[in-house]
């Protein structure tokens, strides 16, 4: 079975990780740690001068992976341990990051959109959205403190109260992405791009960096183990499982296991 994030080396030193677990290339614990081991992996190589991060397929990510089997208390405990170190790896890569978005990007899949220091989209019919709260999920500390870092704060409020899926072409209005990009000269703008950032002198970009994301990573940090599992808890709620199991049917889904 192939690696859910798939690694290519290019040109410049630009690392393009792309998210392969088809259909949605939904969040799971193999995807989060492959996603881990991958930025690990571009911060001690001397060859990588940046990193550009996409989906394959129709989805850059579809967030959370609603079909998976039910997990009991250590797995859910676990699970949201994966997603914290992930995301936090993702966030204070001391490299320069860019989200390619051609596919949706819904839910948690925004969130790794938004984990990147510039964003970059293409102008066609992908949708996004931050719709936790409509499906009854809860926003684990990292993922509401990477929306806090990149999204002024009446564009989080309406994107995360108001949980609605949006057409690419409110992502600039959003602040989702930096700029739409014509599908035909998109990956080349997007290689480019990375190329030119990941040209700066390592170390003053690294601590540039740091200066922006330490604070919010520091936040997520000082998580207690209890606040975790308030935030887990939510899942568990009748009025959340209930709002799940209407979007699995909506979308065709079942259960796994």
């Amino acid at each position: 079975m192939s690696e859910p994030v798939r690694r290519e080396l290019r040109d410049h030193g630009v690392l393009v990780l792309t998210l392969d677990r088809p259909p949605a290339n939904a969040i799971d614990e193999g995807l989060l740690e492959s996603l881990e081991a991958a930025c690990e992996e571009a911060a001690s190589d001397p060859r990588v001068r940046a990193v550009v991060l996409t989906g394959a397929g129709r989805f850059f990510c579809g967030g959370f992976d609603l079909g998976s089997s039910r997990r009991d208390e250590t797995a859910t405990r676990r699970l949201g341990e994966i997603y914290r170190e992930a995301h936090l790896r993702l966030l204070e890569l001391p490299k320069p990051t860019v989200a390619f978005v051609r596919g949706h990007a819904t839910a948690g899949g925004l969130v790794l959109v938004l984990a990147c220091d510039y964003r970059l989209g293409v102008a066609s019919d992908w949708k996004l959205g931050l719709n936790e709260v409509a499906i009854g999920a809860s926003f684990p500390r990292v993922a509401m403190e990477i929306v806090r870092l990149r999204l002024a704060h009446a564009r989080a409020s309406e994107l995360v109260l108001g949980a609605a899926i949006y057409p690419a072409s409110e992502a600039l209005r959003l602040g989702v992405v930096d700029e739409l990009l014509a599908p035909e000269t998109a990956e080349a703008t997007v290689l480019r791009r990375a190329a030119r950032l990941g040209a700066f002198p390592a170390e003053s970009f690294a601590h540039a960096k740091e200066g922006l994301v330490g604070d919010a990573a520091a936040r997520v940090r000082a998580e207690t183990p209890a606040d975790a599992d308030r935030a887990a808890a939510i899942w568990s709620a009748d009025e959340s499982r209930a709002a799940r199991s209407r979007q699995r049917e909506k979308l065709g889904m079942r259960r796994g296991g």
